[in-house]
């Protein structure tokens, strides 16, 4: 029988990725950055939220917006219009973005570099919590449609993040989403995580969101 080896190639993908993630670290601490990785499910709401957030922060901080698609450039144009500076990414079908990914946008956004950056990652569930960015915030939205169940269904993401909004929370009884029980899934995986029910098309519960994240941008500086 043929002598061969086995290599873990995983490993050496983990490694690369956190060299680059931690020159977005240092990169974000020299410039005075707060980035937030925004993950979620396609449809979740990100950019509706996201704007919502622009709209609350743009006369404090100045925003840069980077936008992860596979293709298209429709949420790029949407958070430009609202006031923040935007930069399109596309990943040529990759499912999410890693540090490499990362700081090279970011290099689109200096030297003038805003004071917050939102990274809207690509949609999904999955790959985007497996790779680390260098963000100062992990913040994952989990839409109302969705289900309750989600944290159990998708438990990494629900570990790596670090404030989870569950939005559409206006459209909760239509879809017999019951926010306890999301609560209660979530508890033995991140049981200190902060959850903040909104609606991003309405603005509900965004306010007490706004005043937390605001205060973790200002414990970064």
């Amino acid at each position: 029988m043929a002598a061969f080896e086995t290599i873990d190639v995983r490993v050496g993908l983990e490694e690369e990725n956190e060299k680059y993630a931690a020159q977005v670290r240092e990169l974000c601490a020299g410039e005075g950055i707060f980035l937030i990785n925004l993950m979620a499910s396609p449809g979740a709401g990100k950019t509706t939220v996201l704007c919502r957030i622009i709209d609350a922060l743009k006369e404090e901080f100045s925003i840069g917006v980077m936008e992860a698609d596979v293709d298209a450039d429709v949420d790029a144009v949407t958070v430009s219009e609202r006031g923040a500076r935007a930069v399109q990414l596309h990943t040529g079908g990759s499912c999410h973005m890693d540090g490499r990914m990362t700081l090279e946008g970011l290099a689109h956004l200096g030297p003038d570099y805003p004071q917050v950056v939102v990274l809207e990652n690509v949609g999904n569930l999955v790959c985007p919590a497996e790779f680390d960015v260098g963000s100062n915030l992990k913040l994952m939205i989990l839409s109302v449609p969705e289900g309750d169940d989600k944290p159990l269904k998708y438990p990494l993401m629900f570990t790596v993040s670090e404030c989870l909004l569950v939005n559409k929370i206006d459209t909760a009884q239509i879809f017999d989403f019951d926010l306890e029980k999301c609560r209660a899934n979530l508890k033995p995986i991140n049981p200190q995580m902060p959850v903040f029910p909104v609606s991003g098309k309405t603005g509900e519960g965004m306010e007490p969101f706004i005043a937390w994240l605001k205060e973790r941008i200002h414990e970064s500086h």
